[in-house]
C-alpha cells in the first residue's frame, strides 16, 4: 500500500516536470526513468523474481526505443548514427537479458546508458539555448 502511494506521487511529479520541461529536460527525465527501471529489473532478476522483471524491462525498452526514434540524423550526423547503433544494441541486449534472466546483461546496458546521461547532463545552458534557437523552439 505504501509503495503504491510513493509510485503515484512519483508519477505526478514526473508528469509535472514533463509538462513544463524543454526538450533537453524531457530527454534527461527519460534517461533517468530508463535507468531506474533497469535497476528495478536487475534487482528482480537477482532475487529470482522473474514475474516482476517484465514491467520495468518493458518500460526501459520503450524509453530507449523512444530515444532512438527521436534522433535527428540531419542535424546529429555521425553522433546520431552512433547513438542509433548503441540504442539498437541496448535493445537487443535487453531482449537477451529478459530471455536469459541475466542481471549482468541489464548491468551492461546500465553501464552503456550512464555515460550518455552524464554527457547529456553536462551540456551547458548556453549550448541548449543555441540549439533551441536553431530549431526555432
Amino acid at each position: 500500500m505504501y509503495q503504491k502511494g510513493i509510485n503515484q506521487y512519483r508519477q505526478v511529479g514526473v508528469k509535472d516536470q514533463v509538462a513544463t520541461a524543454d526538450p533537453h529536460r524531457i530527454t534527461q527525465i527519460l534517461m533517468q526513468t530508463a535507468l531506474e527501471n533497469l535497476a528495478v529489473a536487475k534487482g528482480c532478476i537477482e532475487r529470482a523474481d522473474f514475474q516482476n522483471k517484465g514491467k520495468p524491462l518493458a518500460k526501459a525498452t520503450s524509453i530507449i526505443t523512444s530515444l532512438k526514434n527521436t534522433l535527428d540524423f540531419d542535424r546529429g550526423g555521425e553522433i546520431a548514427g552512433n547513438l542509433n547503433d548503441l540504442y539498437e544494441f541496448m535493445l537487443t541486449r535487453l531482449s537477451e537479458a529478459s530471455i536469459a534472466n541475466d542481471a549482468a546483461i541489464v548491468e551492461e546496458v546500465i553501464g552503456l546508458m550512464l555515460p550518455i546521461k552524464s554527457a547529456w547532463d553536462q551540456i551547458p545552458e548556453a549550448d541548449k539555448q543555441q540549439a533551441y534557437q536553431m530549431r526555432g523552439e
